[in-house]
């Protein structure tokens, strides 16, 4: 059984995770072959449109499978994290710029990487099911897949408040965040599917009233505040309980460099920007930041008391965030 399925069907490429026993988590050959198949279609004249669907009920895609990356940076080895990012960034970026129209259809969990998926396409389709949320922070990384792009141009102060809680969104919230386009009950994907199959036409996507969107009607002007210290401070005179133990379960240092990212990404003109912006973290992340023992807390180990150590100083974080030189995020394949 392969990972992703990837075939043509009427006038679509489709690509399905096949993962979910392991909630369609992304891997390294995963995003090559994601990658791979949206190459090989770009000129297919056989192929109008693409539809992206998971196997399974609970998720889309709950994120990156980072394990390896984990056990390879625990033996101070950080090319196998590096190369993992880099090839996932380079096809987060297809999706986002792909000539042709990519249709994502996400229920369930849609976390980190499946956001990077899920997230860049041109027709984002959402359930009663769907669940998505950039948890980054609770595993000592960023939101990265291009997870600061998106949330730079969520409205108002609500990128900043999904970045720094991981807040899981519903339906109405994701399409006000700005991270879906279209709600339809998921009992009438597969008729949907069948005729963009057929047709190759994207205007028979048609998108009923989604449910509330409850994120409008919170005042989140705590999380317009400069720094991470300032916005517990308003947190904690606001008395919101609820959000101060969000904001206490992440990385520090995950939360100052992803609000100072998320706020940078709102000068960016193209996404490749927010990417490579985020790639100077992550190529870092296992060397220099709580990535590693986020992992091991959350995923490896599982005892969910991560013991944060890095420094979240402004020093630190030009210092992470600085240019790679030679090793900066680059758009195409290195040729020999």
């Amino acid at each position: 059984m392969t990972d992703l399925k990837i075939y043509k069907s009427g006038r679509a490429g489709h690509i399905t995770f096949n993962r979910p026993k392991a909630l369609n988590a992304l891997s390294h050959q995963m995003a090559l072959d994601l990658l791979g198949a949206l190459n090989d279609w770009r000129d297919d004249p056989q192929v109008d449109l693409i539809i992206v669907t998971a196997e399974g009920e609970k998720a889309f895609c709950a994120g990156g499978d980072v394990a390896e990356v984990y056990r390879a940076g625990m033996a101070g080895n950080h090319q196998v994290g590096r190369d993992f990012f880099r090839d996932e960034y380079r096809m987060n970026a297809t999706i986002a710029d792909y000539p042709k129209p990519i249709t994502a259809f996400m229920q369930g969990f849609v976390m980190g990487g499946g956001v990077g998926v899920g997230g860049h396409a041109s027709h984002r389709i959402v359930g009663d099911t769907t669940k998505i949320a950039m948890p980054e922070a609770t595993i000592g990384l960023i939101p990265d897949v291009g997870g600061t792009w998106l949330l730079g141009r969520a409205p108002g102060r609500i990128g900043e408040y999904l970045g720094l809680t991981s807040e899981r969104m519903g339906p109405g919230d994701a399409i006000q965040a700005g991270f879906a386009d279209y709600y339809l009950p998921e009992a009438e994907w597969p008729a949907l599917i069948a005729d963009l199959e057929q047709s190759g036409d994207t205007a028979r996507i048609k998108s009923k009233t989604p449910p509330p969107a409850p994120l409008s009607r919170r005042d989140l002007s705590a999380f317009g505040e400069r720094h991470v210290e300032d916005i517990v401070a308003a947190l904690e005179k606001a008395g919101d309980e609820d959000t101060l133990k969000s904001v206490r379960r992440s990385s520090p240092l995950s939360m100052a460099a992803g609000l100072v990212m998320i706020r940078a990404s709102r000068g960016d003109r193209h996404i490749q920007e927010s990417l490579s912006r985020e790639y100077r973290f992550t190529w870092r992340a296992t060397e220099f930041s709580d990535f590693l023992e986020g992992v091991r807390a959350q995923i490896i180990d599982k005892d969910r008391e991560p013991q944060w150590s890095a420094d979240a100083s402004e020093a630190n974080i030009s210092r992470i965030l600085e240019s790679l030189g030679e090793y900066e995020l680059r758009w195409k394949e290195e040729t020999a």
